[in-house]
This record gives C-alpha cells, sequence and structure tokens, in this order.
C-alpha cells in the first residue's frame, strides 16, 4: 500500500481503483477519471476532525482535534499564493463541529469538545471574516455533534447528529434565521444518525450517508427535505455506504468524499446530480480519508487536515484540490 502522508503530488492526476467492497486500494499514477487531484501546501500542522468553509476566495479551516483535544483554531489558505495565516482562535476549542458561510461570515455549530465524542455542545459562533473576529449567537435546543449543516434559502439547517458523550444518535432538524437570531424545528429526518452529508441543491436539502451508531452501521440513505412542504422523500441511496464524510456542492452536484470503516477509510468521491435524479462517480482522494471538510471556489473542491486511517490514525496536514472536470 502507497504511503500518502505526503506524496508530491501538486499537478499530477492521481486515481485509485476502488475494490468490491468499497474501501480505497492503490492505482498507479495517472489512472484517468472524472476530474483531478493535486497536492497544495499543507497546514500548519496535522488535526482531524475540522471543517472547512470558503469566503471571498479563500479557504478557511475551522476548530478539529489535537491529541485528543479539540483546538480553537481557524486557518486561512490563499490558493493565490498557496499560503496559510493562523486568524483570531475560537471562543472555545470544538471538532466534529458544522459550518455554514452567510455572506462575508461563517457560523459554527455545536461540536464535541474532545475525544471520543466527548462533550457535545449546543454553542453556536460567529466568525468575521473582515474583522477577525468572533461573537456568540443562539444556541441549539439541545447539545449535539457530528450534526450535518447547510445554507438554504438563506438559512441555516442543523440536521441529525450526536449527543452528549457518545450515547445516541438523533433526528433533530433546526433552522437558524439570521434575521430573527433564533432557531426553530422542522420536520426531523426519517432516520437518526450523525456523521452524514448535508447538502442544498437546487433549493431541497439531501441528507446523505452517515452511521445510527458507530462505522459497523452506515448507510447508504439519501432523504431529501422540502423545505416548502416541511417534509422528507427518499433519494437514490449513496452508491458506498459510509460516514465520517466531506461534503460540498461542487457546481450544482452534491458531492460526498472519504469515510471509514475499520480497518480502513475510503477514497470514495461521488456525486448526485438532482438533475438527472443519479450519483455519478467522480475521480477518488489520493488515500482513504475521514475526519476532513470539503469546501468549493469556483471549479475546484478543497478538502484539508483529517484522518489517513479510521479513528485519530495518521492524521495528517495535507491539503488536496479537487478540480471538475
Amino acid at each position: 500500500m502507497l504511503n500518502f502522508a505526503r506524496l508530491p503530488l501538486a499537478g499530477v492526476l492521481v486515481g485509485l481503483l476502488i475494490s468490491g467492497s468499497g474501501l480505497a486500494q492503490s492505482a498507479p499514477e495517472g489512472t484517468s477519471a472524472a476530474g483531478s487531484w493535486a497536492m497544495k501546501k499543507p497546514l500548519p500542522a496535522p488535526r482531524n476532525e475540522v471543517q472547512l468553509a470558503a469566503v471571498g476566495g479563500k479557504v478557511y479551516v475551522v476548530g478539529g482535534n489535537v491529541g485528543g483535544e479539540a483546538v480553537p483554531q481557524i486557518d486561512e489558505y490563499d490558493p493565490a499564493s498557496d499560503s496559510w495565516k493562523a486568524l483570531a482562535p475560537m471562543p472555545r476549542g470544538l471538532d466534529h463541529l458544522g459550518v455554514a458561510v452567510i455572506g462575508n461570515t461563517i457560523t459554527t455549530v455545536g461540536g464535541f469538545i474532545g475525544s471520543v465524542h466527548r462533550g457535545a455542545v449546543s454553542d453556536v459562533y460567529q466568525y468575521d471574516v473582515a474583522s477577525n473576529t468572533w461573537k456568540t449567537l443562539a444556541p441549539m435546543k439541545a447539545p449535539r455533534a457530528s450534526v450535518g449543516v447547510a445554507l438554504l434559502d438563506g438559512k441555516i439547517h442543523a440536521v441529525g447528529g450526536r449527543g452528549v458523550d457518545n450515547t445516541f444518535t438523533v433526528a433533530t432538524h433546526e433552522v437558524f434565521d439570521p434575521a430573527t437570531g433564533q432557531w426553530t424545528e422542522r420536520a426531523p429526518l426519517p432516520l437518526a444518525r450523525d456523521h452524514m452529508a448535508l447538502v442544498a441543491v437546487d433549493g431541497k436539502l439531501h441528507a446523505i450517508g452517515g452511521r445510527t451508531t458507530n462505522p459497523a452501521s452506515r448507510v447508504a440513505q439519501h432523504d431529501v427535505y422540502d423545505p416548502k412542504t416541511d417534509s422528507w422523500s427518499s433519494g437514490p441511496p449513496l452508491p458506498t455506504s459510509r460516514s465520517g464524510l466531506a461534503y460540498a456542492n461542487l457546481q450544482g452536484l452534491a458531492v460526498v468524499l472519504g469515510g471509514e470503516l475499520p480497518p480502513n477509510t475510503f477514497a470514495e468521491n461521488e456525486a448526485y446530480d438532482a438533475k438527472t435524479n443519479a450519483w455519478r462517480t467522480l475521480a477518488p482522494m489520493p488515500g482513504g480519508r475521514h475526519g476532513t471538510g470539503a469546501a468549493v471556489i469556483g471549479k475546484n473542491l478543497y478538502v484539508a487536515a483529517g484522518s489517513l486511517k479510521p479513528g485519530s490514525g495518521g492524521v495528517t496536514d495535507q491539503l488536496i484540490v479537487f478540480t471538475a472536470p
């Protein structure tokens, strides 16, 4: 097996063959697939269970875990100069948090204070990119982390997640309205789970994959939320059932990346096209990983930090970039 800890992949197209089990296996460089991957300058230090956001043409890596404890770090990556800059720390260290971007701000939702899935919080914070400052917003009704978060019609949806100290997954669906500064409840997720993808596409939310208890309880379920009727329906299942996902809307596609199933991680990069109501396979990531996030600028999707092995194994400082075909 190749060691992906520091492959010099800048400008190189990398592919992976996927085994019948859906777990990543290595393949020669140059394997053709839909889109391409490149390696960029790594983070200042490795960490996992982060989230990513893109604002004003720059990428932000928010929160995460180092050595079992959540950290308040936020780092800014500038693609133009391929460089990193540390910013004002979060009010508290959090990992497994959700994020949403509204204008020039990044809102964090929930999170754990440490490993493993320890001390979920209901906290909600907002970072202003222009002023490099944080403020506290109204909390969710109850603590939860590894929650799916997405922006739809200018409002932040927080769906599913896990309660305090790794005890249970929830189907809770709350919506934050920036105009009122308050949370309200909406129709709950059909299946309680966490570590899933939540992507807004064409006016609807897509809750994809995840787990009901542990990584072995991974699901392929795809639930579609319509805000006009406050109801969920079923969509085509995720081709490779998995959890511990990174996710983003890339040019109208709901892209779902990575995941874990001990003793391996997933390299899959699969995309749902709402216009055709079908999934497509994109170029796999260079090495399986989980505990990371994704952010999009134009045709480029950025994935940073995370773990190359299940749990907190192989924590990485990598920044890899997928360019859509």
